[in-house]
């Protein structure tokens, strides 16, 4: 098959678009073709087009329009944020919200660091192209 995440009621998705930005929600009801009714637990219930939202594999087991408690509890149970956390697609969005928090001297150490590190590899590189040379 080739898709494998569905606009579903309980699929977690990031928005990629508008005043909520970066944010974790979960598809309470499908509006329409193009809108979908979602919530997170500090956010106010709103409507969002599909193509501001980016869905994740992250689904979780809840009825269509739950209270914003049973919302809150079905999340937690569920573990979304430590998933989303250990997923790759999350892990390199934190990376990238803490590089853009650098100052210019942290950016230059670490750049710095690169250089450091890429000389040691290549170093180590040429020692085992020389020795499968002989």
């Amino acid at each position: 098959m080739p898709f494998k995440r569905y606009v579903e009621i309980g699929r977690v998705a990031l928005v990629n678009y508008g005043k909520d930005y970066g944010r974790l929600v979960v598809i309470v009801d499908v509006v329409d073709q193009n809108r979908a009714l979602v919530d997170a637990p500090n956010m106010v219930r709103t409507q969002v087009n599909f193509k501001r939202l980016s869905l994740t594999d992250i689904k979780i087991d809840i009825n269509r329009v739950p209270k914003k408690k049973s919302l809150i509890a079905a999340m937690e149970a569920a573990d979304v944020k430590n998933k989303w956390e250990k997923s790759s697609w999350g892990r390199k969005l934190i990376v990238q919200k803490r590089r853009a928090s650098l100052n210019d001297f942290d950016s230059f150490k670490i750049m710095l660091a690169k250089i450091k590190r890429s000389g040691v590899i290549r170093q180590e590189l040429a020692k085992l192209k020389k020795e499968s040379a002989n």
